[in-house]
């Protein structure tokens, strides 16, 4: 192929603009807050399950205190109505003896079932603190966040102003280069990382950086300056400069 060689010098510049989006593009897709966040993100998740978990043992903790004061409630009216017929009299004694243990035995129950409503609403207690602190916790991820998504969007606006001055940049070199010579250095480009045109300096390939010697070197001498000529090495294809040590 054939290009006239200011051309060929273009595609330097068509270069950097490339290798300029692709330094802005790892930039914008690797900026520390982006580990950051997913990093807290991690964090608040573990958090939100540990409050539904705390949760679930919460609502348990309240079906029990509902269970336990309904049955002491119970417990209270069937004691009070035996009370009721103990001091109204009368009872034979044999019925008397019989309401007097049954009014024993439902002190003692109750007294059973307040220890363990205490004991339940001791766990209660601990659980709502548990929650307290659980909370806390994620609003203080939360405020994180957003001061790390402040960072993230505002190194966002940079890079993506960057990138659109470095578009139009590079839409402009490009339009000033054959087509040809444009769809050869985009293959080029393709296989090569994302270089498609390297100078050629001091005999070496900028772009493999391996120094041309023997019939590569003569060939590349030979060629007059309108000759595309490519590395042997890489496939990128040489822009011969004043540089070059030809």
């Amino acid at each position: 192929m054939k290009a006239d060689h200011a051309s060929q010098l273009l595609l330097l510049d068509v270069q950097a603009a490339d290798i300029a989006l692709a330094q802005l593009a790892h930039r914008r897709k690797n900026l520390p807050e982006l580990a950051e966040l997913a990093e807290v993100a991690g964090k608040d998740t573990e958090l939100h399950n540990a409050v539904i978990d705390a949760q679930t043992r919460l609502a348990d903790v309240d079906a029990d205190q509902t269970r336990l004061e309904a049955e002491i409630d119970a417990v209270r009216a069937r004691a009070a109505r035996d009370e009721a017929r103990l001091t109204g009299g009368g009872l034979p004694g044999k019925e008397l003896e019989g309401l007097q243990h049954e009014i024993a035995t439902l002190a003692r129950r109750q007294s059973s079932l307040e220890d363990e409503l205490l004991e339940v609403l001791e766990r209660r207690e601990q659980l709502d603190a548990e929650l307290a602190g659980l909370r806390m916790q994620r609003d203080e991820l939360a405020e994180q966040t957003a001061g790390l998504e402040s960072i993230r969007d505002a190194e966002f606006a940079v890079v993506d102003a960057s990138t659109a001055d470095r578009t139009a940049e590079r839409l402009r070199l490009a339009q000033d280069v054959p087509p040809d010579l444009l769809a050869l250095y985009e293959k080029a480009r393709e296989h090569g990382g994302g270089v498609g045109a390297a100078m050629l300096k001091a005999r070496r390939c900028e772009g493999c950086h391996i120094e041309l010697a023997g019939s590569e070197l003569n060939a590349v001498r030979a060629a007059e300056p309108d000759e595309v000529v490519r590395c042997d090495n890489c496939r990128r294809i040489l822009v011969r400069t004043p540089e070059s040590g030809l």
